[in-house]
């Protein structure tokens, strides 16, 4: 990349030198930009680089843990606060691209934006450079939360799916049961359903979110009831 391009700081930031710039440009554009391009399949993508990536990582560096372990370290180091955190030590947020409205509104800060932008962010290294590339800078940026302990606040869905296994329940199901809105700043009802227990609902401005908040609900729901 020239040194003169707006995202050279960021690759500087990041430890990787884009072959193509367009991959990294996508990872960054939020679909308030109305183009025809986001980060939402690229998100998707990332996602799962990054869970294999911690899966290997966790399974190499605690070798004596049980899979319960494991799965509890796991889940911490690839929850949305967690890709929050290693975001903004790369100051994500300034590099994001979005409508003015959606920066004004403090959408460069906001938790799940920069979330969803680093998973893309992961995904478009993938696409450039392998997985090897992705690896190294996953191991990188995390490094200090893998090896330090974990005190992150359990994921409200992480949190329910718990409960049930240990009851011998099925796992917790979501259906979107609305989406009401603009593409740009869409508004996603969902519904979790638990065996026993009255469905429960929440919204939120994406369907992640809204999960969150519907597991979250739930969990006070069934505790209150236990």
């Amino acid at each position: 990349m020239n040194m003169s391009h707006p995202l050279f700081e960021l690759e500087q930031r990041l430890g990787y030198r884009f072959k193509n710039i367009t991959y990294m440009e996508h990872a960054l554009t939020h679909s308030s930009k109305n183009g025809s391009i986001n980060n939402e399949r690229i998100e998707f993508l990332g996602d799962r680089v990054l869970n294999l990536v911690m899966a290997h990582t966790l399974f190499e560096q605690f070798p004596s843990e049980n899979e319960g372990a494991l799965a509890k370290k796991h889940s911490a180091l690839v929850q949305g606060k967690m890709l929050a955190a290693v975001g903004h030590t790369i100051n994500l947020g300034d590099f994001l691209i979005m409508s003015d409205a959606e920066r004004q509104s403090g959408g460069a800060e906001n938790e799940n934006i920069v979330s969803d932008a680093m998973e893309a962010l992961l995904g478009a290294v993938f696409l450039d450079g392998g997985l090897e590339s992705a690896r190294d800078i996953i191991i990188r940026l995390w490094d200090k939360y893998i090896l330090s302990p974990i005190e992150a606040h359990q994921d409200s869905k992480t949190e329910l799916q718990e409960w049930v296994q240990a009851r011998g329940l099925p796992l917790p199901e979501y259906e979107i049961i609305g989406r009401t809105g603009p593409d740009h700043a869409p508004v996603f009802e969902i519904e979790v359903s638990v065996q026993g227990h009255n469905p429960v609902q929440a919204v939120g401005s994406s369907r992640r979110q809204a999960e969150k908040e519907a597991a979250r609900r739930m969990m006070i729901q069934v505790k209150s009831s236990a």
